[in-house]
């Protein structure tokens, strides 16, 4: 399964200029680490966003990105990841990056990416609800 990063990025392009945002395509890091996309109003850093296109190694991919995200000044790391497993269970991953790094992970399937960015874009709070997309699931929702 894979990804159509291109198409996805355009999209969210477009929709964060829809709402006074700007959307960033491999930023990088003052360490030179990159982020595939991020999500800027003015100087404040809303969103990182990683596009995972295997299983392999995910759980080392998303601490990875956590440290990344946090590095480069995020609270907030939302991983798109095509495949139907929960790449965080039976993981310490979700909550060291919680807990430690104070990186919320939001864990979306590329169908449900659009909806999801737009629900962050909306939400006051540092939570995503989104109710209206099934195929948008927080780790920590799959596992209750």
């Amino acid at each position: 399964m894979e990804i159509k990063i291109k198409s996805l990025l355009k999209e969210a392009e477009e929709l964060c200029a829809f709402h006074g945002l700007r959307a960033v395509k491999e930023f990088q890091g003052k360490d030179g680490s990159r982020i595939d996309l991020v999500i800027l109003r003015e100087d404040e850093k809303v969103l990182a966003i990683e596009f995972e296109n295997s299983y392999k190694w995910i759980k080392q991919r998303i601490l990875y990105n956590a440290v990344k995200a946090k590095r480069a000044g995020f609270n907030r790391l939302m991983i798109v990841y095509p495949f139907n497993n929960d790449p965080l269970s039976r993981s310490w991953v979700e909550e060291y990056a919680k807990e430690e790094l104070r990186v919320e992970l939001i864990l979306v399937k590329p169908d449900g990416f659009l909806s999801a960015l737009k629900e962050s874009l909306k939400s006051k709070t540092s939570r995503i609800i989104n109710k209206n997309c099934p195929n948008t699931k927080l780790p920590s929702q799959e596992r209750h």
